[in-house]
Formats: C-alpha cells, sequence, structure tokens
C-alpha cells in the first residue's frame, strides 16, 4: 500500500476498523500547516476501464500517474479504480490471465477499485480467489450481495488516511452486471441497485458511530456511468435529462459523498454537479478508458471538521514520453516488458494449418473492401458459431467487416520464425486478425430484429445521414443464407433468411453469437440493442485461436451466403430471375462458370436445367409446373458451391373467358335436343379443368379438346316456356371458376 495512504479495513474485521483508525492518524505524514484550520489539499487520482492495456502505452500512462502524484505530493494522493482494470485485455495480458495489468497496478499502489462487470469475466470464484490473492489492492462492491438476501458477497468499503484526513471509499458496480457476462459465474449473486448501496454505507461511515467504520470524506466508485461525455458534445445538464443509472447517480447519491468517480461506458468528464438538497456542488469524472487519461479530483478539507471546502476536477491526459527516473514507473517497465516479451514468444507457436490464402475481400487489389463478403468474414463467423459449442447454444454467428484486421496467407517466412512455414498459422497471426480484444456476446433477436440488423448493411447514422462508407456487408456463418433485393425500398431491401435451411420466422426468437461491439450496435447496427444480450466474457481472439486449432487444417470457403435475387419464381407462369454477386473476391476466390437449377418440394424434385454465370451473375428463366408451388427453388453456383434457396410462390387465379351457345334456341318440348357448344379461353395456355352443364333437371359433363372447345347434346326439355341452360367452367389451380347461363325458349308439340 503506498506509504501516503494507509488502508484501515482492508482485510480486518470491523471490530478493529476504530481503533486502527485512531491509530493510523497519529502516525500520518501530513502536510506542513500554519496553524490546526488550515486546509488540507487531498488529491485522488482515478483510473476506469483499463481493460488489460498493456502495450507500448502502458508506461506512458505509469509515467502520467507519477507525475501528476508527485505534483500533489506523495502524502496527499490516492490513486483508485472504477472498475474493469482486467478483462476484454489486450494479448499481453490476457494471455497470462490479467496477471501482468494486476502486476502494474500494484506497482503504481493502486489503493482500491470498485469491481466492474468485466472482474467477474471468469466467475466470482476467480475473483475473490486468484484476482484478490495476486493484488495488493481491495476490490469493493458493496450492491454485491449473496443471492436472495442482504448480505454483502465483497466488501463494500474502503478506508484511507491521506494527509491526516480519513478518505472512506466505497465501490459498486453496474446493475446490468447478469446480463454481460456469463451467468453461471454469477449464479450465487444478486446485484442491486448501485446509488441505494453507496447511501447506505455512506450513512454507516457519516453517523459518528466508529463501530461500523467513520470517515471524513467520501468518494463513490461507481462503474456506471454516463451515455455521452465531453468529446461527443454532452453535458451534464443533457445527461439527466436523458435519465436513467447516471441521472440518479447525480440526483441521488447522497449529500453525504463529497466526490464521484465513475465508469463502464468509456466515456470521458469531468463535471461538477449539484448536491440534491444543498447549495453545494461536488465533482463527478470518468476518464474515457484505456488509461488514455488520468482522472484527478482535488479536494481542499477542513481538518477538524472533515468538511469539504473547495474542489476542482480535471482528466489528464497520458504522456508522450516515458519517465523511468520515476522508480515506480521503472518497475513498470520491467513487468510490461516481461509481458511483452513472452507475447512476442507465444506468437511464434503454430496454432494451425491452412491449405490456401483465407482473406478479406478485395478491391482493385487493394484488400479490406468491406462492402463485400469474404472467406475471411465467413471463417470468424463460423468460429462465432460452432466455437460457442459446449458453451451455450447459438443458432447463427455474425461479425462485422471492419473488425478483420489481418489476412491469413498460405506464404509463410522462416526468417524469423523457423516454425512459420507455408500454410502455418502462428499464435500471432491468427490473433491479428481480431486484435480489439472484444469479448463475445450472445443476442437473443426476433427474426424481425434480425431481418433489421441485416437492413442496416445499408448504413445511416443515428442523425439518419449516410456514413462514408453507405453499405458494410456482415459476415454470416455457413448455416446463413440470405437473398437480398438493393433496388427495392430501403428498408425491404432483405427478401429472405434462411438458417439451416429454414426460412426466419418474424415472431420466433434466433441467438445469434457476435462480437460485443456489434452486439452494443457498433458500426450502426443499432438493431443489435433491440435484443437480449450477454456478454460472455470470453475474448473474441481466445474463441478464434482455439476454434482454427480445433478446425485445423483449414480449407477456405469460396461459397457466399447473401446473394442478390430480383424477380420471383412463380410456378405455372413463366418467367426469370436475375441472380448477382454469385462470386467472393478474396484471394484464390474462383470465377463461377455455371448455376444449376432445381426445384424440392416435399420429396418430390425436379431438375430445371442449368444456365452460365458471367462476372458473378445469372439470369435464370423458369417454367416451374403448377405442383412445385410452395416448394424451393435451388441455384447452385460452380464452382463456389454458392447456394440460392428461393421460395416458389402459387401464381393469382386468372379469369377465364367462358363462351357458351345453344343451337337451337327456340325447341319443342319433348322433341328438340339442343346442341350446346362451349369454349373456354385461358392466359396463353390450354384449358384444363371441367366444364359441367345443367339443364332440364339433368348434368352433363363436357370434355375440351386443346383449343378448349367442347360440345354436348342436351336431352328435350319436358315443358314448354323459357327454360335455362347452366354452364359451369370448374376452374384450375391457375384459373378461376366461370359460370355462364343461356335461354331456350321451348314451345309445345304440335
Amino acid at each position: 500500500m503506498a506509504s501516503s495512504a494507509r488502508s484501515l479495513n482492508a482485510r480486518r474485521s470491523l471490530a478493529t476498523l476504530s481503533v486502527l483508525a485512531v491509530s493510523a492518524s497519529s502516525l500520518a505524514l501530513v502536510a506542513p500547516a500554519a496553524h490546526a484550520a488550515d486546509p488540507v489539499d487531498i488529491t485522488l487520482l482515478n483510473i476506469n476501464d483499463f481493460h488489460g492495456r498493456i502495450d507500448a502505452d502502458t508506461v506512458k500512462f505509469a509515467t502520467t500517474v507519477e507525475q501528476v502524484r508527485a505534483q500533489a505530493g506523495e502524502d496527499n494522493t490516492l490513486l483508485l479504480s472504477a472498475g474493469d482494470n482486467i478483462g476484454a485485455s489486450l494479448f499481453a495480458s490476457s494471455l497470462a490471465q490479467d496477471q501482468p495489468t494486476i502486476e502494474v497496478l500494484n506497482a503504481l499502489e493502486l489503493a482500491t477499485t470498485a469491481v466492474g462487470n468485466h472482474e467477474f469475466d471468469r466467475g466470482f470464484a476467480d475473483l475473490t480467489g486468484r484476482v484478490a490473492d495476486a493484488a495488493d489492492f481491495t476490490h469493493l462492491g458493496a450492491n454485491v450481495y449473496e443471492q436472495g438476501t442482504e448480505t454483502p458477497a465483497l466488501q463494500q468499503y474502503d478506508v484511507f488516511e491521506v494527509a491526516g484526513v480519513s478518505v472512506g471509499v466505497i465501490g459498486v458496480v453496474t446493475e446490468e452486471t447478469p446480463a454481460l457476462v456469463t451467468p453461471t459465474g454469477i449464479a450465487d449473486l444478486t446485484f442491486g441497485d448501485p446509488v441505494e448501496a453507496v447511501n447506505r454505507v455512506a450513512a454507516e461511515l457519516s453517523d459518528g458511530d466508529e463501530s461500523n467504520g467513520e470517515a471524513d470524506v467520501l468518494v463513490a466508485e461507481f462503474h456506471e456511468g454516463a451515455g455521452a461525455g465531453t468529446p461527443d458534445g454532452a453535458t451534464l445538464e443533457e445527461e439527466i435529462a436523458a435519465g436513467g443509472a447516471f441521472a440518479a447517480i447525480v440526483e441521488d447519491t447522497s449529500p453525504e459523498v463529497d466526490a464521484i468517480f465513475t465508469g463502464h461506458t468509456h466515456k470521458e468528464y469531468a463535471w461538477t454537479a449539484p448536491v440534491p438538497g444543498t447549495d453545494r456542488t461536488r465533482p463527478i469524472v470518468q476518464t474515457g478508458s484505456y488509461g488514455a487519461n488520468i482522472g484527478r479530483i482535488e479536494l481542499s478539507v477542513d481538518p477538524e471538521t472533515g468538511e469539504v471546502t473547495a474542489h476542482e476536477a480535471t482528466n489528464v491526459a497520458r504522456v508522450a514520453a516515458e519517465d523511468l527516473t520515476l522508480p515506480r514507473v521503472a518497475e513498470v517497465k520491467r513487468i510490461v516488458d516481461a509481458a511483452l516479451a513472452r507475447a512476442a514468444e507465444v506468437g511464434n507457436e503454430p496454432v494451425a494449418e491452412i491449405t490456401a490464402d483465407i482473406t478479406t475481400a478485395f478491391a482493385n487489389g487493394v484488400r479490406d473492401d468491406r462492402a463485400s463478403e469474404s472467406t475471411l468474414g465467413g471463417l470468424v463467423a463460423n468460429a462465432l458459431w460452432e466455437g460457442m459449442s459446449g458453451i451455450t447454444e447459438v443458432d447463427l454467428g455474425i461479425t462485422n467487416p471492419g473488425g478483420l484486421r489481418a489476412d491469413l496467407l498460405f506464404a509463410g517466412d522462416t526468417s524469423a520464425n523457423p516454425a512459420n512455414a507455408d500454410g502455418v498459422v502462428t499464435f500471432a497471426e491468427a490473433n491479428a486478425v481480431l486484435p480489439f480484444s472484444n469479448t463475445v456476446a450472445t443476442v437473443d433477436l426476433t427474426g424481425a430484429e434480425l431481418d433489421e440488423v441485416l437492413e442496416q448493411q445499408w448504413q445511416r447514422n443515428p442523425d439518419g445521414t449516410v456514413p462514408s462508407r453507405p453499405y458494410l456487408q456482415l459476415g454470416l456463418s455457413e448455416n446463413v443464407r440470405v437473398t437480398t433485393d438493393p433496388a427495392r425500398e430501403e428498408g425491404d431491401r432483405v427478401t429472405s433468411i434462411r438458417i439451416d435451411g429454414k426460412l426466419v420466422e418474424p415472431s420466433a426468437t434466433y441467438t445469434v453469437s457476435t462480437l460485443s461491439f456489434l452486439a452494443a450496435g457498433g458500426d450502426n447496427f443499432r438493431a443489435f440493442t433491440q435484443g437480449d444480450m450477454t456478454d460472455t466474457g470470453l475474448l473474441d481472439a481466445e474463441l478464434w485461436r482455439d476454434y482454427l486449432s480445433a478446425q485445423s487444417p483449414i480449407t477456405p470457403d469460396y461459397a457466399r451466403q447473401q446473394v442478390v435475387v430480383s424477380g420471383d419464381a412463380v410456378a405455372g407462369r413463366s418467367g426469370a430471375l436475375d441472380v448477382a454477386n454469385l462470386d467472393l473476391t478474396s484471394l484464390g476466390s474462383p470465377a463461377n462458370t455455371t448455376l444449376s437449377v432445381s426445384w424440392t418440394k416435399g420429396t418430390e424434385t425436379g431438375d430445371a436445367g442449368e444456365v452460365p454465370v458471367v462476372d458473378g451473375a445469372a439470369r435464370v428463366p423458369l417454367d416451374l409446373p403448377v405442383r412445385a408451388a410452395g416448394g424451393t427453388l435451388t441455384l447452385v453456383a460452380q464452382p463456389s458451391g454458392t447456394t440460392v434457396e428461393v421460395a416458389i410462390a402459387r401464381a393469382p387465379k386468372t379469369a377465364a373467358r367462358l363462351t357458351v351457345s345453344a343451337t337451337p334456341r327456340k325447341a319443342f318440348a319433348t322433341r328438340t335436343r339442343v346442341l350446346v357448344k362451349v369454349k373456354v379461353a385461358t392466359a396463353g395456355r390450354p384449358a384444363a379443368g371441367t366444364v359441367k352443364v345443367r339443364a332440364g333437371g339433368r348434368g352433363y359433363d363436357v370434355k375440351l379438346n386443346a383449343r378448349g372447345q367442347g360440345k354436348v347434346r342436351i336431352a328435350p326439355f319436358r315443358n314448354a316456356g323459357t327454360r335455362q341452360v347452366k354452364v359451369v367452367y370448374t376452374g384450375d389451380e391457375l384459373t378461376k371458376r366461370a359460370t355462364r347461363t343461356v335461354k331456350v325458349q321451348v314451345a309445345r308439340r304440335r
């Protein structure tokens, strides 16, 4: 623990807390003052959402902390965190289960931290065991309770003596944590209202009863925050007006709390907020993320009353150069260098083999065409789908093109690594494909919401404008087939979605495995946020490497999952489909040359021939039999194997023109046999179906010839008068029923 801040209750029972608080106060180093009433200046330094950033910037981050600490004075400074120190980390940290990050924070003498949701990524037992044992700082979670009780499952607060003033720090985590981590890891926990928990503990620390802990100054560490910050153009007033968790933090946190640090939303702000029910204000700060800034709150405290008389809040940007003359920085440098060296060593190890290049889409010889499907995008989506087997059940995998930052190339390079022969994929090469340390998230979407996700490939910014990349092609797992028609109206361009060969139902629920970036609505795929999201805590790169290893050797799949189709497949009516985007543009992708056409309905199949493919497009003439209605038209492009499935519709029935004549129109009762002639004209095809004639109480069937004509001579009418001959064409699957009536004048026999 830092020499300037002695923990009064870390790993101690509350029964001994009051005694230690008094003794520690007498031992603390206090800044010189002219007399007892002079205010004491305390500097609170804070980080949030560091997420294991062990890289070239880590030592600069440490330098920033130490330079600010030196400016404020060792004995007047306390370093804190609002959580998510670990989890979703860079390779050099995640490789060692974030031990390098914990060691860096130990070296910087972090005093205490609120738990973030990512502290629970590997489960509660891992947090309270391995992580807590490795850390020299305490983990606070006042709103984390044993399942179904109000019994705290974690330490709720810690108290430190800084320049003779006792500073109490209360830590809480977002109440949404159960939706952000794997449920099994926190099955024995309940996450309560963070503001309520802070207020409850703040009341205990300021009630004058030393048996439950006391502090002069109270700091709340919320792993929860505003939805937008200063760089986004947001103001405190706007964020309060937006409501939600942040508004509650500002407006409902107890007046006993003197300063508030926040996190979780990765936003940057240093605001002065009104204290509810008073005429005072207090600072509320978040640093952004990844150690880009150090939050600094300076408090002037009356040492006799413990009252804060002034405050100032800022975010200090990470410095551009490291300073190894600072002892703690030098120690951080040693830790970081060792972690990076180990990462490089592991990075040379082979994890899989490929038989050919697996890349992003290319355009004009340049990789990373984000408007096109790719072999790499499909493989990553497969990893998100099949790689979750045994972890949780998912229906499909989806990835975004911008997350694919490197290709898997068949050609090796043994100059620096003898193991990196042709076809070998090393640990580092696999990791370079997905370098952002996203976690894998599952999102439960209805079929209608999934359709909206795919519609958002045609991009719109939140303000409705079209971004510089107007179209982003999602990578889909191989069990998904999508047809689109870009010529249709925006929002209606996805014409079909099939998962495992079955059409998606709008009201059914489908579990999508994707990256946390997409699940949060990244890249303007905001429809993801309409679903129920669970963050598994599993790093995408870790899942990816394991999948590559399990599937090795891997051959690229050149089949597309999404194809452009215009026109309709209609049974019983001639027509055509235009099919485009059959070819991939990834390295090594073949140009398709043929498209076979067949149909299936139940157990019956039919071969509809083959058409040529030119530049990834084909025109498919169709003349499907009536019995194919309700079935599926299947198009298979070769040699890629791209498969397109289209529902076969039933042609709407057309009207028949029924012509009827009766000869003679004047007849004698019981004597004259009238000849009835019929003609049925249909839409450009021979008439089918039956014609029935009814006259004089008798019925007759008329057989039609190839021209749709027929005749029948009816029996004589028995009685004189005006008699009717009713003719009915019954219709068929394509033609409507038609009826005509003619009259015959029947006279008595002379």
